[in-house]
């Protein structure tokens, strides 16, 4: 296996590891850190900005060089490099299981179940269901397939394509500590500040490419990108708004409005207004076309960082050939 191929081989069969086996229901990865990381903030928690920053700086550092120390280790064997990026991939990505949930609460919704489905939503996003009627749960469920695309898949393949298994887990990691802490409640307002901020700056390229893939996947390009353009800078998430919104005119769907977080009540702006309201047969169409996104990530992905590799190859050949021309100019005799 040549060396330039191990991300796109490790990332592709991590993918259909996702595919194949989804999330394990004991023992994943995600929830040992997720459990470290509450044993630090028992630690360190204070209602600071700075203990907040050191909670970060420890749990996300601390997962990154542990990937550089397993990546250093398989570095000489390339068939070893892409098992490790095959095993970080599936263990970061989460498409499968959001699918999963996401149908579940859909089917429950579809045979008229609406208390089963207020059961099942936690599962997917921090959204208050009692608050919620049938039509409120089936928006919730897309909007909460839209953004987790790119926190959950598309994110973390960009990071992987841009810096191989610490790019996974670091992602995966920082997202991570973003659900925990990251929220604006009296606790975490400014404790999690730094954990929120790292969150927003590591979805960045990953949200702007769900967005364009979605528009390229979707039903109505032209609607997507109309959406993405008008209405995504009017959502409070600066990653969360370019891709929800792009998610609703390619569905044809009217996403954004009222909703409630654990009480507070928000009243948040549409996004593609244009569209019509959501229907409980647009869950499964958003499922569909966040699946049509992943696959297209991890061929952007892949193809991308083939590309910077073999650019970066050209470079150095063509800086060791200059280095030969000079060495043999100072040998001449003038």
């Amino acid at each position: 296996m040549r060396a330039d191929r191990v991300f796109a081989y490790g990332a592709a069969a991590g993918l259909l590891g996702d595919l194949l086996l989804g999330d394990p229901r004991r023992g994943h990865p995600v929830a040992a850190f997720g459990r470290a990381a509450g044993a630090v903030e028992r630690v360190l928690w204070r209602d600071h900005r700075g203990w907040g920053a050191l909670h970060t700086a420890v749990c996300a550092g601390g997962a990154v060089a542990l990937a550089v120390a397993a990546g250093r280790s398989v570095r000489t064997s390339p068939g070893a490099s892409a098992a490790l990026t095959a095993a970080a991939t599936w263990a970061v990505v989460g498409g499968t299981s959001l699918g999963r949930e996401a149908r579940a609460v859909g089917g429950a919704l579809a045979t008229g179940d609406v208390e089963a489905a207020r059961e099942r939503l936690p599962h997917l996003c921090g959204r208050d269901p009692q608050a919620l009627d049938a039509d409120g749960i089936a928006r919730a469920v897309v909007e909460s397939v839209a953004e987790n695309t790119s926190d959950a898949v598309v994110g973390a393949l960009v990071w992987g394509a841009l810096a191989g298994v610490p790019g996974l887990v670091g992602f995966r990691a920082v997202n991570t500590l973003d659900a925990m802490v990251g929220h604006r409640s009296p606790r975490y307002r400014r404790y999690g500040w730094a954990s929120a901020r790292l969150d927003d700056v590591a979805g960045w390229p990953g949200a702007r490419l769900t967005a364009a893939l979605a528009a390229v996947a979707g039903g109505d390009p032209r609607g997507a990108v109309r959406a993405w353009r008008t209405d995504a800078a009017k959502h409070p998430s600066p990653n969360a708004g370019p891709v929800e919104a792009s998610f609703a005119g390619a569905l044809g769907v009217r996403l954004g409005g009222t909703l409630s977080y654990a009480g507070r009540v928000e009243h948040r702006p549409v996004l593609n207004g244009r569209g019509r309201a959501v229907e409980v047969a647009d869950i499964e169409r958003a499922v569909r076309l966040s699946r049509r996104v992943g696959l297209l990530a991890l061929g952007v992905s892949a193809a991308g960082r083939l590309l910077v590799t073999s650019l970066a190859g050209r470079g150095r050949t063509s800086l060791a050939g200059r280095g030969r021309i000079s060495l043999a100019g100072k040998g001449r005799t003038p």
